[in-house]
């Protein structure tokens, strides 16, 4: 029943916690930290440039809420900070996605193929999600090119999407970029998961619903004592939107029945 209210006090009687993220965004400008994207980050790593300096790196996955993506977005631009944006094909609004492009920040795919394939094709299994991992592939690599084509920008980085489905089979939906020549073709220079990224932070941290808000600890307590932060944020987290969690939540229970 307390996991209930907590979902319901989420989506939609929460206070909007926008005003945080803005403190949060003057508090790391005001302990040096350099506030930045995952494409601009992994730039810095290869190039040998990544130095002694705090960084912050923003990494928003946009599941629901464009409105509120919009906002945070506006927050960045007031405070000078860059951040990647990760749309679902449910969340792609190509104008927004220009305007963070034209900003200096980075917008890409937040992808789903796996979780998606299996709840169409109805397999509960991961074994059998598995023997149609071809097909998973060439539907994702179908998804990339045409956003890269309507977008007119190169996506370099992308970032899994964590379905339900996922959670049932025991599946991720990064396994399918266990390929080196579908990133290669697709031009792919990092997941968001990848070894060689996560392990350049001291601490990776995500925003959660409400009571706990953060995992493992608020990003303004790493301030100061970790000097390499990645945050990872969803912005239905920082703001209701009863229009938006309502046809999410009945979206999910229609797919959940349908399976």
């Amino acid at each position: 029943m307390r996991t209930v209210l907590n979902r319901l006090y989420s989506d939609y009687l929460m206070p909007s916690r926008l005003r945080h993220y803005e403190a949060l965004l003057r508090q790391a400008r005001q302990h040096g930290y350099r506030q930045t994207s995952v494409r601009a980050w992994l730039a810095t790593l290869r190039g040998g440039r990544a130095g002694d300096g705090p960084v912050l790196v923003h990494r928003h996955d946009i599941d629901t809420d464009l409105p509120t993506a919009r906002r945070m977005f506006a927050l960045e631009q007031k405070h000078g900070v860059r951040a990647s944006y990760y749309f679902r094909l449910s969340t792609l609004d190509f104008d927004l996605m220009r305007d963070i492009e034209d900003y200096g920040s980075e917008a890409s795919y937040h992808y789903e193929e796996i979780a998606t394939y299996a709840k169409q094709a109805h397999l509960k299994d991961a074994a059998q999600v598995r023997l149609h991992m071809g097909e998973i592939r060439d539907q994702f690599e179908r998804n990339f090119r045409h956003i890269e084509q309507q977008l007119g920008i190169k996506m370099v980085t992308v970032a899994s999407h964590g379905d339900f489905a996922n959670r049932r089979l025991g599946m991720i939906n990064h396994e399918l970029l266990d390929d080196a020549a579908l990133r290669a073709r697709c031009g792919i220079d990092c997941e968001s998961y990848d070894d060689e990224l996560l392990s350049s932070f001291d601490i990776y941290i995500s925003d959660r619903p409400h009571p706990e808000y953060f995992h493992p600890l608020p990003p303004q307590a790493a301030l100061g004592k970790h000097r390499r932060i990645c945050l990872l944020t969803h912005p239905s987290q920082w703001r209701t939107n009863w229009v938006d969690s309502s046809r999410h939540n009945l979206r999910r229970l229609v797919e959940a029945w349908r399976w």
